[in-house]
């Protein structure tokens, strides 16, 4: 009979207890790394904007490289002046505005003299300049077409020819939508993120019982029928342009089919760089597929400005730039997550941040030059930099942690070099993608107000008003006024000619001044 004994197990060695103890050492400090940046996102400042005085590195002497022995040294003298008010300013911001004219004159009883009793005459005006608002009126517009016929054909002809007045067409047929009311319902959600529901509050103080429901349906069709229109055109000129930028964010669907409500879905970001006329296109879609983007920009071949996500690869036929502000971000996290004693000292996280200070102190000394002079400068300041900044980035990363936000910063760099150095291929480029987080916050802070979207029609809908919107801001023009033209006109025209279409969309000069937001 066979005996099972048991092996003790064996004592741990002084090698595996090490081991131990720097796995927990590394685990304890990445903990604190994350307790300390959730700190300071939840309590403090959060702008990235560098201290200076704690990035005074000896890696980038500026005393050296600024040094110049034969320059003179300028003479000190002390100035004091005192600082005068500018005057006109008020005057100036009031030009654009309706002036209305309140005279206050005495009576004829009351021009003569307490003195004499001589007659008063008009010695000067005193002005005094008030703001007033005329709060919203809602009032209902009768539509009634006058129907002739002629009399003498009704009692002696055999037919008799009815004539009727013509009439604009509605913007809605069988509905109580006006080109007004779905201008500004659609302004209160999308530029001002005031929900429906809060409208329906607003309408009942007015008087009128406006369901939300009404309005939805009033919103979406001024979307499908009406400003659809001008998203497709819109999406035909995006692509044609040079440069591109993308980037995407979460949006909640509460019934798309075959998903669970919580579900996350997504609306792309789709916009023009510094050439070509402002455009901006939202696109809801269901997942953060790659395949996505490539189907948006199928026909797009050029630079695609975006982040560090890899779903942009997908899209064929384009260079892709990287974006330095998500590079900078990271060792910017990687500072603030630095323990305290830490601050003050010149530790690699400040080194990898300098590098980032340094390209974008290039890129503002050279943002009003011309395309060429950008690019000439990049190749001869910012392109040193780079090959330093890669060389650091090479030799610090076996040295650190991968896990740590330092780390994650020198590992996100290398990963994205390629495309974090494209922007020297051409001096239309832009350093970052920041023109893109710029355009895709409207939506995530009308987000907050309206926390999603009910259907997937809904928020196809929503990111074709938003498109319509962002679009005219960018190009000066005052979202409620323009919207109010489009649905105006829209319906009175020929929607398949392009040359009426092209008229009508936010870059044309030919939109009449009232869309235009009055230049002070």
């Amino acid at each position: 009979m066979k005996t099972n004994v048991q092996t003790p197990p064996a004592e741990p060695t002084i090698e595996s207890l090490q081991a131990q103890v720097e796995e927990l050492t590394a685990k304890i400090k990445w903990y604190e790394e994350q307790f300390r940046l959730s700190q300071q996102k939840r309590f403090g400042s959060s702008s990235e904007k560098t201290d200076d005085d704690q990035l005074a590195l000896l890696l980038f002497n500026e005393a050296e490289q600024l040094a110049d022995p034969t320059v003179s040294e300028p003479i000190h003298e002390t100035i004091t002046y005192r600082r005068k008010k500018k005057r006109g300013q008020r005057e100036t911001s009031l030009s654009s505005l309706p002036t209305e004219t309140i005279e206050y004159r005495l009576a004829d009883a009351d021009q003569a003299c307490s003195c004499c009793g001589h007659g008063l005459h008009e010695m000067s005006v005193e002005v005094r300049k008030e703001l007033a608002i005329e709060p919203a009126k809602v009032k209902v517009i009768e539509h009634k077409r006058f129907v002739y016929a002629c009399r003498h054909c009704e009692q002696h002809g055999t037919e008799t020819p009815i004539v009727t007045a013509p009439m604009p067409p509605s913007v809605f047929p069988k509905s109580l939508a006006s080109p007004s009311i779905m201008a500004h319902i659609i302004t209160q959600k999308y530029v001002e993120g005031l929900p429906l529901y809060r409208q329906e509050k607003y309408f009942q103080r007015l008087g009128v019982n406006l369901s939300r429901q009404t309005m939805a349906n009033w919103v979406l069709y001024g979307a499908e029928k009406w400003l659809s229109i001008l998203y497709d055109r819109m999406h035909q000129e995006l692509v044609k342009q040079p440069i591109a930028h993308a980037d995407e964010t979460t949006l909640q669907v509460l019934r798309e089919p075959g998903r669970d409500a919580t579900a996350k879905s997504y609306v792309w970001l789709y916009r023009t760089g510094t050439d070509g006329p402002p455009i901006v296109l939202y696109d809801y879609q269901p997942s953060r597929k790659g395949e996505h983007a490539k189907h948006f920009l199928e026909t797009f071949s050029g630079y695609l400005q975006v982040d560090g996500y890899s779903g942009y690869l997908k899209v064929p036929d384009v260079i892709l730039v990287g974006c330095w502000a998500h590079a900078r971000r990271k060792f910017d996290e990687a500072l603030k997550a630095a323990p305290p004693s830490a601050k003050g000292k010149q530790t690699a996280s400040a080194e990898g941040l300098q590098f980032c200070n340094q390209l974008y102190a290039i890129e503002r000394a050279i943002k009003k030059e011309s395309s060429e002079k950008r690019y000439e400068v990049r190749l001869e300041k910012s392109k040193p930099v780079l090959d330093l900044f890669l060389a650091w980035l090479q030799t610090k990363q076996p040295q650190v942690a991968p896990k740590s936000k330092l780390g994650e910063a020198i590992t996100y760099g290398l990963n994205q070099w390629e495309l974090l150095e494209a922007f020297l291929q051409d001096g239309r480029l832009e350093i970052d993608n920041n023109r893109s987080e710029r355009a895709i916050k409207p939506f995530v802070i009308g987000r907050k107000n309206w926390l999603f979207s009910n259907t997937p029609r809904g928020a196809r809908g929503s990111a074709i008003v938003y498109s319509i919107v962002e679009t005219a801001k960018e190009n000066g023009l005052n979202p409620y006024e323009y919207l109010l033209y489009l649905f105006q006109q829209l319906p009175t025209v020929d929607v398949n000619n392009d040359e009426v279409i092209q008229k009508m969309l936010p870059w044309s000069v030919s939109l009449p001044d009232q869309c235009r937001v009055p230049v002070k």
